[in-house]
């Protein structure tokens, strides 16, 4: 049986390619992680994560389209599955749920 859950980083990554939509590169999800997290990431690592979330059935990836800024190399797109995206929607819902649930916190989400 598939792994369906997600650990921190890759709900992290997982949201990332979300938000870089067409251009969700490793590299760039590399620098996007970075500048939304204040953390260092290895570039190792992130492909790792791709390729678990890709296994899992959450990612789908292809080669996008040769550049002249990298030589002519091509970069391997990724894009989030609906099974993806509702392993995203499962894992806010149990975070909302536990804030909710914990009486320090008062949290109200928009759009839900």
């Amino acid at each position: 049986m598939k792994e369906t859950r997600l650990g921190e980083f890759e709900e992290v990554i997982l949201l990332i390619v979300g938000i870089l939509g067409d251009d969700a590169y490793a590299l760039r999800v590399a620098d996007e992680f970075e500048t939304q997290t204040n953390r260092a990431v290895s570039i190792g690592a992130v492909h790792s994560s791709l390729n678990r979330l890709s296994e899992k059935g959450f990612l789908t990836s292809a080669m996008g389209q040769s550049s002249p800024e990298r030589g002519g190399r091509r970069k391997r797109i990724y894009t989030i599955t609906a099974s993806g995206r509702s392993v995203l929607d499962d894992a806010r819902s149990l975070r909302l749920s536990l804030y909710n649930q914990y009486p320090g916190f008062m949290v109200e989400f928009v759009g839900s």
